[in-house]
């Protein structure tokens, strides 16, 4: 069956993109949880240990506390109050930490460093996956063990203000709230009030055990303008006024003889030096964690916080309200907090906390006796028993107060060593579903390979024999062998896996599919043997069936691709990859300028008596003078040193990657306040040069709408004070730009309609390339005005930059050196890779921008703020995937298949680290460290993958002409 090699790549994309789906369902792992699926109970909690006797009563120690205020500032950082400027950030709060009776801690968020995962760490003890980052967007209700169950079940009355995320993970269990949304990110203001308002009046009630409060405006502030805004300090003296309420509040309603009351001041997580949070940086897994009550001893003098754990909090507050811990905890308490009980009860909160742990390694962990922390513990147990016989015994000597304290420390020890155990056991992996995935991508990214030689030979077309692959024995026998594995590996008594909980359909599907793409593999390979002496010319334009020769540039360019799929296998090199593409591009300006001086002055035609450098036979017909010949031949001589010039000037505007991101850059540098002139005439100069080089391709209509939507997007960046206009006043009052952005909108959807009108005309109505390009060259330019408008005002110069390289690299070095669509379409992904690190993107998910999510927007609506986001954050990529299709489509006069070369290129491209990377992170799921660097760079993959699928698509449209299937071909 042959296929044209555009709707083979495409088709093979689709379905890489389910088989990494399915991999991606076994690879994000369960969190770690206890096999009982009920909740803790204070009647299943164990006796005190004693030797030689009975068991003693199951009693936990008297609350500590009977009212609990937890005041949750999001991406509070812990250099915020405990920093040098902390005094003057937040000056109660220092006070407080110094010279009242409290503990501070830096406490460590685990990655991802998000809100909803970090929510659960809180309340469960236990430690979400990256998965929660998707479902961190739509929080379901949280259905195992928490604090908050805990503590309503055993009637405590709780309220709650704040992140309506809080309300959608624990549904019916606040006597009152009251919640915010918590993606609106343009609002710092509002949101921080609708929580405040109730404070005065519910301080005042004696009605509530529990008081949640979680503040949002810091976060917002930070992905707005990141942590070194003028708009911070304001916001932290409004926290800390608040604290201070609230304190004074608790003092004030204290009586003798009462428990006393416990006020904790934390964040869920940091924030990056650009302001945004997601990855493990130190900014962003420190946060502050203090602790106020008359409980605690008062502080003499200034100390070090300690470091603890953020899931240390909760074992901590249920033991300290009397509450069962949480049975998925694996915290451990903070003993600073019963620094003032007695020894017994110390001890008896230590074997409780250690008797949660050391249950929860029995489930997680079939070799559970082998670890140190759980021998550990039972030593310390039975040390524990001989204590308590002394103690009932009435032993008042010196040597009971020691042994007590050596049984503390050994109960530490055993609590430490048990709780890192399980904190390395991320959760199991679905291996079954990992493997069937991984081989459904390889299987694809072999057949795309074996059939490289013809997809990319004159006729464009792919010979797939299905038929006689479908029809052959040993597909039958392998089917056969598939469903065996499967009923197999679903029936073993351990196997729980998503691929074995799918209906029978489905499955038989996919056994069906795995045995035909394995015998078709074979034919094609067996079909390669007896033509070994036959090989397609890398340019296959001219000459069907020749010998394959590589140019320099070819061997450059396959290198550096094979060479980048290489460096994935290293950690560093995921973190830094933009040092990678930022290499590979400089070598590739530095190979083009040298295949420029190759064809301009080593290889000439001689014509008469005189030598003239090699043009198109178009440039020969149309009679170009001697004078443009020889400044043509400048200009191209000078876009390669050109384009390495603003590449290396782009890449000082974001500093990105891990090691290096905290250091200043002038992005920095542009959006400081005393640069403000700066950055508007910069701005302003970017849209006027951006206006000129989209505007040449349109018609009138879109090239007034383009130049009014620019307009606008200067307009909106005033609006929301990133800029300044000549006349603008500066007392003047900031707004949130939604008329501004919206009257953007306006234009980029006109331009959009009046591209997909042409576009569609020339596919139906008429075979009119001129017109099919003009639509085509109008979307480009509707997409550009709408990536603008998202685009920060320092992150202008990039796509400026993109779309000077863009026309440079295609007026007169593609078009001029006749570059082959491989060879282009290599290009344009190594273009897109680098622009989308020198947009400040990184492998690390805190450096995604949510805020643009929210630009025109006045209340949160998911499908569009998913949407603005991802366009955003691909904005580099995508752009040189569509300049990629309007290229090549301008070029179907000279090569009809040049957008089917394209598209199985850039298939192709994608596919290997794709598949790669899936191996990799297979081998190396066990590593914490190099799983939490990985997760996200796999997730990046992933869409990248969904992207290029979608782009392929497209090329796959553009390729037909009106009424029929074969490739459109351009009429002169």
């Amino acid at each position: 069956m042959k296929v044209r090699s555009s709707v083979f790549a495409s088709f093979i994309l689709i379905f890489e993109v389910i088989g990494v789906a399915l991999f991606l369902r076994g690879f994000f792992p369960v969190p770690v949880k206890s096999s009982v699926s009920s909740k803790s109970k204070l009647s299943d909690l164990p006796p005190e240990p004693v030797t030689g006797r009975s068991p003693n009563s199951t009693r936990v120690p008297h609350p500590l506390f009977e009212k609990v205020v937890i005041m949750l500032v999001d991406a509070l950082r812990e250099d915020f109050v405990f920093g040098p400027n902390g005094r003057l950030y937040m000056p109660y709060t220092r006070h407080v930490v110094e010279r009242s009776s409290s503990h501070s801690f830096v406490a460590k968020a685990r990655p991802p460093t998000v809100t909803m995962p970090r929510i659960k760490a809180l309340t469960t003890g236990s430690i979400p996956g990256f998965i929660d980052v998707v479902m961190n967007l739509n929080s379901p209700a949280l259905l195992e063990d928490n604090l908050i169950w805990q503590a309503r079940a055993a009637g405590k009355r709780i309220i709650f203000y704040g992140d309506d995320t809080w309300i959608r993970l624990f549904p019916k269990h606040f006597v009152e709230f009251d919640g915010t949304t918590s993606f609106f990110v343009s609002d710092y203001t509002e949101v921080d009030n609708n929580v405040t308002r109730h404070l005065d009046s519910t301080l005042k009630r004696d009605d509530w055990d529990m008081l949640i409060l979680h503040y949002l405006g810091l976060d917002h502030i930070g992905h707005i303008s990141g942590p070194h805004s003028s708009l911070i300090q304001p916001k932290l003296l409004e926290m800390d006024d608040i604290l201070k309420k609230i304190h004074s509040a608790l003092i004030s309603k204290q009586t003798e003889g009462a428990l006393p009351y416990l006020l904790v001041l934390c964040g869920d997580h940091g924030m990056s030096e650009t302001g945004s949070h997601g990855g493990s940086s130190e900014p962003e897994v420190n946060t502050p964690l203090v602790l106020i009550s008359p409980a605690f001893r008062r502080k003499e003098g200034t100390l070090k916080p300690d470091v603890v754990e953020q899931i240390d909090l909760t074992p901590t507050l249920a033991l300290g309200l009397g509450l069962p811990i949480s049975q998925n905890s694996v915290g451990r308490i903070i003993p600073g907090v019963f620094e003032e009980t007695s020894l017994r009860d110390k001890l008896r909160f230590l074997h409780l906390n250690g008797h949660q742990l050391s249950c929860l390694l029995k489930d997680s962990l079939p070799s559970y006796e082998k670890e140190p922390g759980f021998e550990q513990f039972r030593v310390a147990e039975k040390a524990h028993g001989s204590w308590m016989k002394l103690y009932l015994e009435g032993n008042t000597s010196e040597v009971l107060a020691n042994m007590g304290k050596k049984v503390l420390k050994q109960y530490l020890d055993a609590l430490n060593a048990m709780s890192s155990a399980l904190g390395k056991q991320l959760g199991r992996y679905d291996m079954y579903s990992m493997i069937a995935g991984m081989v459904v991508v390889f299987q694809l990214l072999l057949l795309l390979l074996l059939a490289l030689p013809e997809a990319l030979s004159g006729a464009a077309a792919v010979d797939v024999p299905v038929l006689s692959a479908v029809l052959s024995l040993p597909f039958y026998l392998l089917c056969l062998l598939f469903a065996s594995v499967h009923v197999l590996v679903c029936t073993s008594a351990e196997s729980s896996c998503y691929f074995c909980s799918l209906s029978w359909g489905l499955v038989f599907a996919a056994v069906v599919f795995s045995s035909a793409l394995f015998c078709i593999l074979i034919s094609m390979a067996m079909r390669r043997l007896p033509q070994e002496h036959k090989t397609y010319r890398k340019s296959p334009l001219t000459a069907p069936v020749t010998e394959w020769s590589l140019s320099e540039l070819d061997v450059l360019l396959l290198a550096g691709t094979v060479g980048h799929t290489l460096s994935l296998a290293a950690s560093s090199f995921v973190e830094e990859e933009h040092q990678t593409w930022y290499f590979l591009i400089s070598t590739l300006c530095l190979g083009v300028f040298q295949d420029v001086c190759r064809k301009y002055f080593r290889e000439r035609i001689v014509t008469g008596d005189e030598e003239e450098p090699v043009l198109s036979s178009k440039d020969r017909r149309s009679g170009h003078r001697k004078a443009d010949v020889h400044s043509e031949k400048w200009l191209a001589l000078a876009t390669p040193p050109f384009t390495l010039l603003c590449c290396r000037l782009l890449r000082s505007l974001n500093q990105t990657g891990v090691q290096w991101a905290h250091l200043p850059d002038v992005g920095h540098w542009l959006n400081s306040a005393e640069h403000k002139v700066v950055l508007s005439l910069l701005a302003a100069f970017c849209l006027v040069l951006i206006y000129f080089l989209v505007q040449r391709r349109c018609s009138l209509v879109s090239k007034v709408a383009l130049a009014l939507g620019l307009l606008g997007v200067y307009s909106y960046r005033a609006a929301v004070d990133n800029v300044s206009f000549p006349w603008q006043h500066s007392g003047h009052a900031t707004s949130r730009g939604m008329l501004e952005a919206r009257f953007v909108y306006v234009f980029v959807l006109g331009i959009l309609f009046t591209g997909t009108k042409d576009l569609l005309r020339s596919q139906i109505i008429t075979a009119d390339a001129k017109l099919r390009s003009r639509g085509l060259w109008e979307i480009y330019s509707g997409l550009v005005l709408l990536v603008a408008l998202l685009f920060r005002a320092h992150n202008l110069p990039v796509l400026c930059g993109s779309l000077l390289i863009q026309t440079l690299m295609a007026q007169f070095i593609w078009k001029k050196l006749h570059y082959d669509a491989a060879q282009t379409t290599i290009m344009h992904y190594w273009f897109g890779q680098a622009f989308f690190y020198f947009q400040g993107n990184s492998n690390n998910i805190a450096t995604i921008d949510i805020s643009v999510g929210f630009v025109g927007l006045e209340s949160y609506i998911e499908a569009p703020a998913v949407f603005l986001t991802s366009l955003s954050t691909y904005a580099g990529p995508l752009l040189w995937a569509c300049h990629l299709i309007c290229h090549l489509s301008s070029e179907g006069e000279r090569s009809p298949v040049s957008l089917s070369h394209g598209c199985y290129c850039l298939a192709l491209l994608r596919s290997v680290p794709a598949a790669a990377y899936i191996v990799l992170v297979t081998v190396l799921r066990y590593h914490l460290f190099i799983w939490s660097v990985f997760s996200p760079k796999l997730l990046y993959e992933s869409v990248h993958l969904l992207l290029t699928a979608g782009v392929c698509l497209f090329f796959n449209t553009m390729e037909r002409g009106p009424g029929s299937g074969a490739p459109l071909q351009c009429r002169r």
